[in-house]
């Protein structure tokens, strides 16, 4: 079993609702199991772009699929949610950074680095990410980021700026 960290974001089609259901799918995928959620929160759009703000947040689940089967499981996901092709890690930024009903992204997959076609782990920018890293330690204080050091040591260096708790997530 591997503890893995999956961020969730949306900012069409009712965010949080989406965000919401996504969570429900993670504890429903095969051999796997969802051990927890962050808090919610609203963040504005990356690369000042004028959409929608984002809700996030972050699950850790415990799993048995490789990287790949559980890639293949989110992206199944995002396309039931009405994500279309082509939004994904490797696409150029402006298609990576479009509006969405959903994004699912593997921040961590246990303890390895994955550089391969369609799937960089630890994700290729969580470290800037204040919408990943704070909730990232709220799920687990003491974690590790391969390669990088401790996730509270990368947190020292974000702002939470923009980052808008949801009351209530609790």
């Amino acid at each position: 079993m591997k503890d893995v960290y999956i961020g969730l974001g949306s900012n069409l089609a009712h965010p949080l609702q989406q965000v919401l259901k996504a969570q429900q799918s993670l504890s429903e995928l095969p051999e796997s199991d969802l051990l927890a959620s962050s808090k919610y929160y609203q963040t504005p759009p990356l690369g000042g772009l004028d959409q929608p703000h984002y809700i996030n947040a972050v699950c850790h689940l415990r799993s048995q699929l490789s990287a790949f089967e559980l890639l293949e499981h989110l992206q199944q996901i995002e396309r039931q949610q009405g994500r279309q092709q082509g939004q994904h890690q490797g696409e150029p930024k402006a298609a990576r950074w479009q509006s969405r009903p959903l994004d699912l992204d593997i921040l961590l997959y246990g303890d390895e680095i994955i550089t391969a076609p369609g799937l960089v782990v630890p994700h290729y920018a969580m470290t800037e990410r204040n919408f990943v890293i704070f909730p990232l330690l709220e799920l687990t204080p003491d974690i590790v980021i391969p390669g990088v050091g401790r996730a509270a040591w990368v947190a020292g260096k974000l702002s939470r700026e923009g980052l808008v708790e949801i009351a209530g997530s609790e």
